[in-house]
């Protein structure tokens, strides 16, 4: 089986670094201490840990606690090197010829406290500024690598999805169905980490939910929750029995080699109701509207209005992302190599869509009680709208 494990090429590195240099030397920063897991691998083609320094100008130094042989393999940067504590930074900038930051970017949006203030001790005298937003703007344009990435990752959600009709059993429990089908992900190379950015959010490969039960409200930022297997995770696959007739969600974020593809599709044994099937379609309408207008230019908060109004055409506002007043403000998100990048397709959001933009859209019909239908895709931006990266039918699946 072919496989999407290569490392990722200077190049991509070298254009990566180059585009936040940009941003260090437009904002006046001196350069970049880069420590977040995604960050980290997006700018030094590694995940082993340690410290990536990227100055405003001149070469990045890549600093490796463990594993240094791993990392040497794995990034395409030129000084890599060895060090055993954070505190050995400043000294190893003045040897290597770098000039101490009189400033230092961090990325702040997801550092913990403890460790600014231990960075504050160590860069003393220096001011610590937030690039978070500066690097998730770059991270928000992908190149063609990362759309070939996501491609991948894409085709083997269509091969996920087509897998379920194999798996899907009435008496079956969720769990069990998300078991097989997550086994089989996993055979077509699956990393099974899906990185997310907010705090506090985490998911385990998505969410399979049948009937009543996908519609049951979680913490999750998901416009669906589930039971899930018990009150320490309290969302997805729970014990719920998979019965004939009912709507099942099969909504699931594929990973492959660091890159996302989130995608959901509806299942059935046997037909459902006709109040899905008009839900469904509406849904459907919905994405068809923002796949249209989601040109380069159009505002996400704007483009969110307008998905909201068709849902609010087609009967469905009151269901559309959940219901009551802690419904979803939001119809689609940023993806990449984090399930929760920019831009958000949410009320108010100024950010507009640029070509190479990739996001996912999610519209979704939540009936309390009855079930959920709808759709999700990953699709990429360009000069004529949203192009989707999968291509399983969207339709209700009966088997």
């Amino acid at each position: 089986m072919e496989t999407y494990s290569q490392a990722t090429p200077k190049q991509e590195i070298d254009n990566r670094i180059d585009n936040l240099q940009n941003v260090l030397t437009k904002n006046d920063i001196s350069g970049a201490l880069i420590l977040q897991k995604s960050d980290f691998f997006y700018f030094s083609g590694t995940l082993q840990q340690g410290w990536l320094y990227i100055p405003a100008q001149g070469k990045p130094i890549l600093m490796i606690f463990k594993d240094y042989d791993r990392a040497k393999a794995e990034s395409p940067i030129e000084s890599i090197v060895s060090i055993i504590s954070p505190k050995e930074i400043p000294d190893l900038l003045k040897d290597m010829g770098d000039l101490f930051p009189a400033n230092l970017g961090m990325e702040l949006d997801v550092l913990p406290t403890n460790l600014y203030f231990q960075y504050k001790s160590i860069f003393k005298n220096r001011e610590i500024k937030d690039i978070s937003t500066e690097i998730r703007l770059i991270r928000a344009v992908k190149s063609p690598y990362e759309i070939e990435m996501m491609q991948a990752a894409a085709v083997m959600s269509d091969k996920v999805a087509a897998k379920v009709p194999e798996i899907l059993e009435a008496g079956k429990s969720e769990v069990q169905v998300a078991g097989e089908l997550e086994a089989f992900a996993r055979s077509l190379g699956h990393q099974g980490i899906i990185r997310m950015r907010l705090w506090g959010n985490e998911i385990f490969y998505g969410h399979i939910m049948s009937g009543a039960s996908a519609a049951v409200p979680s913490y999750m930022s998901s416009p669906t929750g589930g039971h899930g297997p018990g009150v320490a995770t309290s969302q997805g696959a729970g014990f719920n029995k998979i019965g004939k007739n009912e709507p099942v969600l099969v909504d699931y974020v594929f990973a492959l080699n660091g890159y996302l593809s989130d995608h959901a599709r509806i299942f059935s044994i046997g037909n459902v109701a006709d109040e899905f099937l008009r839900a469904h379609e509406a849904m459907l309408k919905v994405q068809k509207v923002a796949i249209e207008a989601g040109v380069p230019g159009m505002e996400a908060g704007i483009l969110y209005d307008m998905m909201v109004q068709e849902a609010k055409a087609t009967g469905y506002e009151e269901y559309f992302m959940g219901t009551g007043e802690r419904k979803i403000r939001f119809t689609g998100h940023g993806i990449g190599i984090e399930l929760d990048e920019f831009p958000f397709i949410a009320k108010g959001q100024t950010l507009a869509l640029q070509e190479g933009m990739t996001l996912a859209l999610e519209p979704k019909a939540v009936m309390p009680g009855r079930g959920v239908v709808g759709i999700e895709n990953t699709f990429v931006v360009t000069e004529k709208g949203l192009k989707s990266l999968a291509h399983h039918p969207e339709n209700i699946v009966v088997i």
